[in-house]
């Protein structure tokens, strides 16, 4: 993207906005008028959409063309991102969790299945996932609302015990503040969950306690899709120097761009925050 493009683009946004019309007004005219250049502003667009978020497949920008007043066909983004080798590329992962789940804890039903919630802080779902760095491993514990699929806490260490996931639920407990008797907590049947101390801080708060069904997946799919994402488009490929360098960064893409920026299609193509914020200000209606 040359100098050129780029004040074109600061041109056409200080015009329209001091024109007060949408920028799909003067996309919609220079396409009747001049596809050729239509195109060439179009691409600049997803250019600069894709430099930003560089996971984002051709629904998704899109998804953010339209929140920007650019109203596109999905199928001529995804051929113009195509022909400019923006089409995000994903791999597998190819390494196993360090651990098993021991035989003879206690496991509990599960109660979310079939349940959608209508609020936040009806359901979070907790998960716990490895980030494979230089020499060792580091792990990941992760609270979502299963509303808005906002994290709402998190704990990034060394350790696999019982105390990262339970910094990762203070954390949660702290940020939200749930009202007593009316959340439930969904997770695996992993140790960390099952300890009499986790289930003890859950307790001391009301919180019920929710589990997959064995080999099962699907029950936890909500943050089973996050982990995805979150290797996906922030570990995978990466080189971290340290705990330090990791945790720093893992938590400014949870914080930064998972809750603030990156668009859900199961949220309407908005973000976490947007979606939570949205709710609250209908609510308040």
């Amino acid at each position: 993207m040359t100098m050129e493009t780029t004040d074109s683009y600061a041109d056409v946004q200080r015009l329209c906005r001091l024109a007060g019309l949408p920028r799909a007004t003067y996309y919609r005219h220079l396409a009747r008028h001049d596809p050729k250049a239509a195109d060439c502003e179009l691409r600049d667009v997803i250019q600069r959409i894709c430099l930003k978020h560089v996971f984002y497949g051709y629904r998704r920008v899109t998804a953010a063309l339209r929140r920007q007043g650019m109203v596109v066909n999905a199928k001529k983004v995804q051929r113009l991102m195509r022909e400019d080798n923006l089409l995000a590329q994903r791999k597998t992962p190819f390494l196993k969790p360090p651990s098993e789940r021991p035989s003879g804890f206690l496991v509990v039903p599960n109660l979310v299945r079939g349940l959608v919630p209508s609020a936040p802080d009806q359901i979070w779902v907790a998960d716990i996932t490895y980030v494979h760095l230089a020499r060792t491993f580091a792990y990941l514990a992760v609270i979502l609302d299963a509303f808005s699929r906002k994290a709402v806490g998190w704990a990034f260490d060394d350790t696999l015990d019982t105390s990262l996931a339970i910094s990762a639920l203070e954390k949660a407990i702290a940020a939200r503040r749930p009202a007593r008797g009316s959340l439930i907590h969904h997770s695996d049947r992993g140790v960390q969950y099952a300890s009499i101390a986790y289930r003890q801080r859950l307790a001391d708060r009301d919180i019920t306690l929710s589990m997959s069904r064995p080999g099962n997946p699907f029950d936890n799919a909500k943050a089973e899709s996050f982990m995805k994402t979150l290797k996906a488009e922030e570990i995978n490929g990466k080189t971290f120097v340290d705990l330090d360098d990791a945790r720093r960064r893992i938590n400014s893409f949870i914080a930064e761009v998972y809750n603030k920026e990156r668009l859900h299609s199961a949220l309407g193509y908005q973000s976490p925050l947007e979606f939570e914020t949205a709710f609250a200000q209908n609510k308040a209606r």
